[in-house]
């Protein structure tokens, strides 16, 4: 049953074997033996896909949940007089991990120094499972049911502008007026360069344009920061160049005040080891309340103007 259940979650039998131990037709002879033993077929094989059955499904989540809860007894035994301590592998975006992950890891590492901290700042979407991560941090509602989550915290996206950008270009006082600026946007996420706004009780969408696009959130912060345009990004990716100075949020009577996720994600234990529980509730105490919402924007000034560089 073990074997079974780490060939659906490693997705094929060659991913599977050097986790068990075994090699890839040993693995395959004991998913066989199983299928004997209840009867049935658990996958559909061809010499590219392996996928479930409709028995081989309802037998995965039941088998899942078993083993899960054996898993879960074991850690609490062994969790019982001893200190969090080994490698946590860590994944996140660019821009949540730069702005709010960094800064407080050696706080974490001075509090727990059993612990080690591998780090994957990335906007691909990542393979769980596959990449070996203990945890992962997104921002968002969970696309894959099949994973676990726990909410550690809250965001909202604003808009927001350098300074510099704005002594020269003027301060837009109503979204409508975004088709005469410089907004940037994303080069493959299209769908996030249409912003939402709140006109006359209703949800209004702009499709902004401008000479800039990017990959990721971090690399629009940058540009933003340096005066090139107009951007809608997360309140904790701007927050500290807000305070500064560097940025200013502008458009706030339209800005929706809808909330964001930000979420602790892992494979499938409900109980986590205690290295990356220590790390989840360390964060879930800086997160909550959200320390980006501590100020409010501050309006445009020259003392503002000073951070833009």
């Amino acid at each position: 049953m073990a074997a079974f259940v780490k060939v659906v979650e490693a997705n094929g039998f060659s991913a599977a074997a050097p986790q068990l131990g075994l090699t890839p037709s040993a693995v395959s002879k004991l998913v066989t033996r199983l299928e004997e033993r209840l009867g049935v077929r658990l996958f559909n094989r061809t010499t590219r896909k392996l996928a479930l059955t409709e028995a081989g499904e309802n037998f995965y989540r039941d088998a899942a949940r078993i083993i899960g809860e054996v898993d879960e007894v074991e850690a609490a035994i062994g969790r019982r007089g001893h200190e969090a301590r080994g490698l946590v592998k860590v994944t996140t975006s660019l821009a949540f991990g730069a702005h709010q992950i960094l800064p407080l890891v050696p706080e974490f590492l001075d509090n727990h120094p059993g612990i080690e901290l591998d780090l994957s700042f990335t906007d691909r979407v990542v393979d769980l499972v596959q990449e070996g991560f203990d945890v992962a941090f997104r921002i968002g509602h969970l696309a894959d049911s099949s994973f676990v989550a726990r909410k550690i915290g809250e965001d909202r996206r604003v808009v927001v502008a350098a300074p510099s950008y704005l002594r020269k270009h003027g301060e837009p006082k109503h979204p409508d007026e975004l088709v005469r600026h410089n907004c940037l946007g994303f080069r493959d996420r299209t769908s996030m360069n249409r912003w939402p706004f709140l006109v006359d009780g209703a949800t209004r969408e702009v499709m902004v344009r401008g000479n800039c696009r990017g990959d990721d959130g971090d690399m629009l912060y940058q540009l933003a920061v340096e005066g090139v345009g107009i951007v809608r990004l997360t309140r904790l990716t701007v927050a500290r160049a807000v305070r500064a100075g560097g940025l200013v949020e502008i458009l706030q009577p339209f800005t929706p005040r809808d909330t964001i996720p930000i979420q602790a994600v892992y494979p499938h234990r409900r109980l986590l080891p205690p290295k990356v529980t220590a790390l989840v509730d360390f964060l879930t105490t800086k997160f909550d309340p959200p320390p980006w919402e501590d100020e409010s924007s501050p309006s445009l000034s020259p003392q503002a103007g000073r951070g833009s560089g």
